[in-house]
């Protein structure tokens, strides 16, 4: 069977460098922002979920599946307030943001914990992630300041970049049969 990680770090990865370069405001928050996050962000990451599911890898179920659930969330909170279909939905405070930000922080730094044994690079991207949450939800509590959010989508970016790095050196590395990038396995102790 086909490895299905590199799709779901590559489509985790994307996303989450495009909704951080809005963050540091490079463009508005738009269709191709939101567009991404439903498809490639989204949907790409819980059909990763599922093929890691039928691989019988639970870590990469649980991660893949509850990324892309998150992608299609974070949309439909966007959305949601805007479309009749719903009747009047209040749009989310600050308040009810900073605790999305930090339940979706909490549950990353719990699933850091299951790289400890995998590769420096998957380390990094989960310890990044938590990371990630947690200024999102100081960025909501300290309501949005410009120079915050910034500082917060240079982070993003950065932790973007790492999945895209693991997801391209899975792909290429397995093509080439060797390592051309390095991932940096855990070593197993005796």
């Amino acid at each position: 069977m086909a490895n299905p990680a590199p799709l779901g770090l590559l489509a985790f990865g994307l996303t989450t460098i495009l909704l951080n370069l809005h963050n540091t405001g490079f463009f508005a928050l738009n269709s191709m922002i939101l567009a991404m996050g439903i498809t490639y962000g989204g949907l790409a990451q819980v059909i990763a979920g599922i093929m890691e599911y039928r691989k019988g890898n639970t870590f990469g179920t649980v991660a893949f599946s509850s990324y892309g659930f998150f992608w299609l969330s974070l949309v439909i909170l966007i959305l949601m307030p805007n479309m009749s279909f719903f009747g009047a939905v209040t749009p989310s405070d600050n308040i009810a943001m900073a605790a999305y930000f930090a339940i979706w922080g909490v549950l990353t730094l719990g699933m850091f914990f299951g790289t400890l044994k995998t590769n420096r690079c998957l380390q990094f991207v989960f310890a990044s992630l938590a990371v990630l949450f947690f200024m999102l939800t100081t960025r909501e509590l300290l309501g949005n300041p410009v120079w915050f959010n910034t500082i917060t989508g240079i982070e993003g970016i950065i932790c973007g970049a790492s999945a895209v790095y693991l997801g391209l050196a899975e792909v290429i590395n397995e093509s080439n049969k060797k390592t051309i990038l390095p991932i940096c396995p855990v070593k197993e102790e005796p």
